[in-house]
């Protein structure tokens, strides 16, 4: 068969590719001839979208232009050897593109070797119409997803039911959306589903730091491509190779298949979404789903951090960390209109932070922000989070639900112990405690002269840091 004449009567960018048949699947897979257009995609390649090398060389194996990818390889083989028609519209990660890939069978066998041309198209910008031409059942399929999403009142509930239907598409135990804070550097589950008869476990392991060690080298897993796809003991031989470490946890954890695909908007990594031990027999397909799935997801998870990140700005003191003066204004009208503690008893304690105003002034706002953030330490040992708001520059107020004066005495004795911790935190502290929360107005009021009071005591008691901070 004449391969050179075959790829020149393509225009798009094609080469014609051999695949070993071994007795245990795939053996070695070389690019056998290409076209003009394959070759200067190699040699002149557009920006973004570089090889491994600008020199091409007939019947080189295919990693000489691109890192080993077992996408890549089970569309070869599953083309060459099994005679499939394969189309599949992705955006690899090593490439700052969208593929159009099409791999069609010929007809040669000879050697041992199978053969299937590869052709591809690029688009800088994802192509819609491209992407949407899928089966009519996995676009209702992904169609269904998108509207469970949008439609949610509660989205991580919402998710709850994507990641089942996502499980149950695939034929899988597992199912599972990890989200990762590259900022904290912590993991977080979104949602995760298992099937009703396995041994796999939830994974509350994957909260936290130490898995986020894990999970940011999964990118180098994946290996340039757009996910990474585990159906068998080869292609666990290459994730051992790849990352020993990360194959130990998966033989550990019963896994024998694995398909993992990252979430990205742009170029910022939102976390991933995995499914395991399915039938290797689906992998095709599973692959297909979760391809368009995955980028619907990720959109939809990149609108939720937004707004939750929104949210937060709105509501949360950046310095501290804790609840801001707007934060501090709500909770107060919903005490105040009996929304909130229905009218039962309210304690508030206001703690304002001495000396601050001296160490802003000799020693700058940099060690006056270490006070503060000294100061929401302190805090944090003695109330609970959904407690704490900063006012003000050094002022912090407490709100208690249930509180009464003999407990918010307690609380005040335990803030002095726990500032006592911190080499500069000292605290003028006021409370008060009212029967009725509507009457909070009034707990405020009393609480901010006692707390006045508490601080004229400690100036004339440290008269040298009365006068500095005049």
């Amino acid at each position: 068969m004449d391969f050179q004449a075959i790829v020149d009567g393509i225009d798009a960018m094609t080469c014609v590719v051999s695949v070993e048949k071994l007795a245990g699947g795939c053996g070695t897979i070389r690019v056998v001839t290409g076209n003009r257009a394959y070759l200067e995609s190699i040699e002149h390649p557009a920006p973004g979208t570089e090889m491994l090398t600008r020199k091409f060389v007939p019947n080189s194996e295919y990693t000489r232009y691109l890192t080993r990818d077992l996408n890549f390889e089970d569309f070869c083989y599953r083309s060459a050897v099994e005679k499939k028609c394969l189309h599949a519209y992705v955006r690899p990660g090593r490439m700052d593109a969208w593929l159009n890939m099409i791999f069609l069978p010929l007809a040669s066998e000879e050697g041992g070797l199978s053969y299937c041309t590869y052709t591809m198209e690029l688009d800088f910008e994802h192509s819609a119409e491209r992407m949407s031409s899928v089966s009519g059942e996995l676009a209702s399929a992904v169609l269904e997803t998108s509207l469970k999403l949008r439609g949610a009142r509660d989205f991580e509930a919402a998710m709850g039911e994507v990641i089942r239907d996502i499980r149950l598409l695939c034929g899988a135990e597992y199912g599972c959306v990890l989200l990762m804070d590259h900022a904290g550097r912590v993991c977080r589950v979104l949602c995760e589903d298992l099937a009703e008869e396995t041994e796999l476990r939830r994974t509350a392991s994957l909260e936290g730091a130490e898995f986020y060690a894990i999970a940011e080298r999964w990118e180098a897993a994946i290996a340039g491509s757009n996910c990474l796809m585990v159906k068998s003991e080869r292609d666990k031989e290459v994730v051992r190779a790849r990352d020993p470490a990360w194959y130990a946890s998966l033989r550990e954890a019963n896994i024998q298949t694995l398909v993992l695909f990252p979430l990205k908007t742009g170029d910022e990594l939102l976390g991933y979404i995995w499914a395991a031990n399915f039938d290797p027999e689906r992998s095709g397909r599973i692959k297909e789903t979760l391809e368009l799935t995955t980028f619907i997801l990720s959109s939809e998870i990149a609108n939720f951090l937004l707004l939750h990140q929104l949210r937060r700005l709105s509501s949360q003191d950046l310095l501290t960390g804790v609840n801001n003066r707007n934060r501090l204004s709500e909770r107060i009208a919903a005490v105040s209109e009996g929304r909130e503690g229905a009218g039962g008893p309210v304690g508030v304690v206001y703690a304002d932070l001495n000396g601050l105003k001296e160490i802003n002034d000799t020693e700058g706002h940099v060690a006056g922000d270490a006070l503060l953030r000294d100061a929401a330490g302190a805090l944090r040992q003695v109330f609970r989070e959904e407690e704490i708001f900063r006012v003000g520059g050094d002022e912090f107020t407490m709100i208690l639900s249930g509180a009464s004066e003999a407990s918010l005495a307690e609380k005040e004795a335990a803030l002095r112990r726990a500032a006592a911790k911190y080499p500069r935190v000292e605290f003028a502290i006021g409370s008060c405690a009212v029967e009725d929360g509507r009457d909070i107005d009034e707990a405020l009021r009393r609480a901010d002269q006692r707390m006045y009071a508490d601080k004229k005591r400690y100036y004339e008691l440290h008269p040298e840091k009365s006068r500095r901070a005049r």
